[in-house]
Order: structure tokens, then C-alpha cells, then sequence
């Protein structure tokens, strides 16, 4: 759940990084707003999502139990 959690920050982050209010389409439907019109200092906190969902999936007993997933499901 962590690093689902560490995911969704990361996600979000970027995409008010990207976009001002993080809404990516015009309030009438018709188009988005311009790329890059959000906030600079979104990207930092991006990063450290980012940063710290990395050092979760490299956590020993993570590993295991997602390689197993992946042995089992594909």
C-alpha cells in the first residue's frame, strides 16, 4: 500500500508540475491547457516521491513478494 501510496504522489505531483490547478482539459471540453503551465516546484516534490518509491521497491521482503507475484501471474 506504501508504495502504491508513493506512486500516487509522484503521479500527482507531476501532473500539477505540468498543468496550473493539475487540471489537464478546459473547463468547456474543448482542449487542454498548455503544457508546462503549472507549478516549478511541483517537479522537486516529484523527485522525491519518486525518490523514495524507488528505495520502497528495493526493500528485501518487497522484492521477494513481487518477484513471487510476478513467477505466479505473469
Amino acid at each position: 500500500m506504501a508504495r502504491k501510496f508513493l506512486q500516487m504522489g509522484f503521479t500527482r505531483a507531476r501532473r500539477y508540475m505540468n498543468y496550473k490547478g493539475g487540471k489537464k482539459y478546459l473547463p468547456d471540453g474543448e482542449g487542454t491547457f498548455p503544457k508546462g503551465s503549472g507549478d516549478p516546484l511541483k517537479a522537486e516534490s516529484a523527485s522525491i516521491y519518486y525518490a523514495f518509491w524507488k528505495k520502497a521497491e528495493k526493500e528485501p521482503v518487497y522484492a521477494k513478494k513481487k518477484a513471487l507475484w510476478k513467477e505466479r501471474y505473469g
